[in-house]
């Protein structure tokens, strides 16, 4: 065999890269013992996580098959797959790849030995032209130990005189791979340059002298035995934290067997699943899976039971074929956000004590000021830099849900409080501005955060009055009720030119920037999360719409059949509807550019938002909550026919003429994340929202306050963070600043003055209210502040106009 070249700038493998993130399937053990996680496309194994669900340890792990006159397949390029699960809803795999030419087919069942951190793929080779004596079968891995392609070292082994396949990072995880009847030759080289894919397709063999590739991009080749043996083999992939480990454990696998972890598998899933509440049962016309099991165990399985508490928002890297190293997090992170979300799919499923355990999980990486990360890896280290407020209020709808549900009750409950009053107060400090909205974009109001933020201060109002704090609770409430009357002022537009032919008055807008550009006054200690121009210069030449304003209903703030609602819809409708061969779906935002681009080629950076099945979920619930059941079911089915192959939920589909070279098909998942873990929880809140006949996880506060008993705040609160400029006719001026303060301040143009010194209260805001209400339309109040603490004035006056209420 020729000598490889191992010289150039690639001598340690070629730029590593991930790989698809469209997945057939997702599965992991429900057993402490093992830390694996696994996924599954185009018919082979891709990302591999261990020790922990954060943490990707493989690009993935296929065969190839070679034959006479220089025959060569690749099984995730040259085979057609058909992916189905041993059982029902169980993520225990079987897959059937048949090559594209005819000649051979491969039958795997893939599961995880809940015993130890090993997987075990039991694999079939059937000759469908000449016999098993024309082929030869390799397995080819790629390592990615360090949660990246570069750092790993591959080398050839025995374990206890059993042949094995070895790769360590250097961080100290280590794999080993091991076959039933031992490895006929095997090979571990640089990818691209020196790996066993290279050595097949130039020599049609592996060259045993290729047998360690240190710290680069690296690959391992072993060759299947189908002569001396069965024409079916047991693979077992032991990992450990050093490699003697990593052998022991795939070695004890492949000697306890593959049928018997199966059944051991199998039977832990279907015990827990056995648990849940009965979601499925049969609808007219029955689906051919139960997505309703694939939903729980998509939950389930983004999870680690051995880190009780968090699940991650994918097993997937989203258009991972075309990014490297550089994405260490992809998906694989906490968002709490999709965090509470997935505990809500948990609750509304009947196991309420996995969504406790979420909860015990967000208590401990909440962040000393009250805050909890945009996103993070599992033990609570921040990822991004992005501070969100609705991921700030999240928690508080969890811990007021699970309280309603009688799960969190007597000393449990008031163990809580901290954490729900540290995030309240976090929450009224600096909201209502969103630090950016919850699609981790622009800054300003969104009426989706908002909705977030004013249904968690009224459900934390509920656990501080519990815990006897009625003043905190009151000044929640008032805080709410504030916000709550200022939704349309800072959200709602008039109808303009485009939507004219609509027939509409007004509609929500997706975020509008808050009233300020200036900062925060320094001693006033309200952080402004982003400055932005003025919102009367901003709406009318930057109206971007999104389904997001329907969280206003969903979160019990307006009515489904609020005419600003209904006219909302109707534009959404007409600029974010997609109807597709499933039926009709939804963009995200008008100008979204998160997706592929135009040609198809993968987001970098840049490309054009297409349809996401979960606002398909989202609507169905609008659409119950306006007393159309009937539609929402409709749009069960169009969400649950949006899925993958295996029944896994995209985070969005193609929108457009199919694309065969780039796997892109009308209405079929696009190179998002799949599954997304958050589609499948609103998937199993649908189910429980369509059995109960109400939307399950509405908050009822908001309804019985604001929908029932129209209830509003005497006062309009201004702050440094939002310098509202108008007041309404009848209303009080509420100062609230984070500093001590002497309000000195005239209703008459200076001609005369009042001074009015702020007082604390329990989240340490000093607030003091300016009795103006007997002004008339067309009066104004201005205003400066005495700083006692720094002796000093403000040096700057402010003003609010008196206008009649809109």
């Amino acid at each position: 065999m020729a000598p490889y070249d191992a010289s150039g700038p690639n001598v340690n493998g070629i730029e590593p890269r991930w790989t698809s993130s469209a997945k057939s399937g997702v599965g992991t053990a429900l057993s402490p013992a093992c830390r694996i996680w696994f996924t599954l496309s185009h018919g082979i194994l891709n990302e591999i996580y261990y020790p922990r669900v954060d943490s990707a340890c493989t690009r993935d792990i296929g065969l190839i098959v070679t034959g006479p006159d220089g025959y060569f397949s690749e099984e995730k390029r040259d085979t057609e797959s058909v992916v189905t699960t041993v059982e029902d809803g169980v993520p225990a795999y079987r897959l059937i790849n048949t090559a594209i030419d005819g000649r051979y087919r491969i039958i795997k069942r893939i599961i995880v030995d809940p015993m130890r951190s090993s997987l075990l793929q039991q694999i079939s080779f059937e000759p469908l032209e000449g016999t098993i004596h024309d082929y030869r079968l390799y397995l080819l891995a790629a390592p990615h130990l360090v949660n990246a392609g570069y750092g790993n070292t591959g080398w050839v082994e025995d374990y206890k005189g059993t042949p094995m396949l070895f790769a360590a990072g250097t961080g100290g995880v280590s794999m080993a791979l091991a076959v039933s009847g031992g490895w006929r030759t095997a090979s571990a080289g640089y990818v691209g340059i020196s790996d066993g894919w290279q050595q097949l397709q130039k020599e049609a063999r592996l060259d045993p002298a290729v047998a360690r590739a240190v710290d680069g991009n690296v690959a391992l080749t072993g060759e299947i035995d189908l002569i001396g043996g069965s024409d079916t083999v047991t693979v077992s992939l032991g990992f450990g934290s050093h490699s003697k480990e990593a052998g022991y454990n795939a070695l004890a696998s492949l000697q306890a067997g593959y049928d018997g972890a199966e059944r051991s598998y199998v039977a832990d899933w279907r015990a827990w699943q056995d648990g849940l509440l009965a979601l499925d049962e049969p609808r007219a016309p029955p689906p051919e899976v139960n997505r309703y099991r694939i939903s729980t165990a998509v939950l389930a399985t983004h999870r680690p039971l051995s880190f009780e508490g968090p699940a991650v928002a994918s097993l997937s890297i989203p258009w991972g074929f075309a990014k490297g190293d550089e994405d260490l997090g992809g998906y694989h992170l906490v968002w709490p956000r999709d965090l509470v979300e997935t505990a809500g799919g948990f609750l509304a499923a009947g196991a309420s004590q996995d969504a406790l355990r979420i909860l015990a999980y967000l208590r401990v990486i909440q962040e000393e000021d009250g805050h909890w990360p945009q996103n993070c890896w599992l033990d609570g280290e921040p990822y991004w830099s992005g501070i969100q407020m609705d991921e700030c209020a999240f928690p508080i709808l969890l811990a007021d849900a699970l309280r309603r549900e009688g799960v969190l009750t007597g000393d449990l409950l008031l163990s809580y409080v901290p954490m729900v009053e540290s995030a309240a107060r976090y929450v009224v400090v600096n909201g209502p501005v969103t630090g950016e909205d919850r699609w981790e974009e622009d800054g300003g109001f969104s009426p989706f955060t908002l909705a977030v933020e004013i249904a968690a201060l009224l459900a934390a109002a509920d656990i501080l009055e519990i815990a006897g704090q009625t003043h905190n609770a009151d000044y929640l409430r008032q805080t709410a009720d504030a916000w709550n009357d200022q939704i349309e002022r800072w959200t709602y537009v008039s109808s303009d030119a485009e939507n004219a032919a609509l027939g509409v008055k007004g509609y929500y807008v997706r975020i509008a920037p808050p009233e300020i550009a200036d900062g925060s006054s320094p001693a006033d200690g309200f952080v402004p999360i982003k400055n932005r121009p003025p919102a009367e210069s901003f709406l009318p030449t930057a109206r971007v719409v999104s389904p997001d304003a329907l969280a206003l209903v969903r979160f019990g703030l307006r009515a489904a059949d609020d005419p600003r609602i209904l006219d909302t819809v109707r534009v959404i409708d007409a600029q974010l509807k997609c109807d597709l061969p499933q039926g009709s779906l939804w963009y995200r935002y008008t100008g979204d550019g998160y997706g592929e681009h135009e040609d198809g080629g993968p987001f970098d950076g840049t490309g054009i938002g297409r349809p996401w099945p979960l606002l398909a979920g989202e609507r169905a619930h609008y659409e119950l909550a306006a007393g159309r059941p009937e539609v929402a079911l409709g749009l069960l089915k169009t969400l649950e026919q949006s899925a993958g192959q295996g029944g896994l939920l995209p985070e969005q589909v193609w929108d457009q003429p199919d694309v065969p070279a780039l796997g892109l098909a009308l209405g079929k998942p696009s190179g998002s994340a799949m599954p997304l873990v958050w589609a499948h929880a609103e998937h199993i809140k649908l189910l429980r929202s369509l059995r109960d006949g109400a939307v399950f996880d509405m908050p009822p506060q908001g309804v019985e306050r604001y929908v029932k008993n129209k209830m509003t705040a005497p006062f309009v609160p201004w702050r440094f963070n939002n310098k509202l400029s108008q007041l309404s006719v009848g209303k009080r001026l509420r100062i609230e600043v984070m500093a001590r303060a002497i309000i000195r301040w005239s209703v008459d143009g200076w001609a005369s003055a009042s001074d009015t010194e702020t007082s604390q209260n329990g989240f340490g805001i000093h607030v003091a209210e300016l009795s103006c209400e007997r002004l008339p339309k067309g009066g104004s109040i201005a205003f400066t502040f005495y700083w006692p603490d720094t002796d000093r004035w403000e040096g700057e006056d402010f003003s609010v106009s008196v206008v009649e209420t809109p």
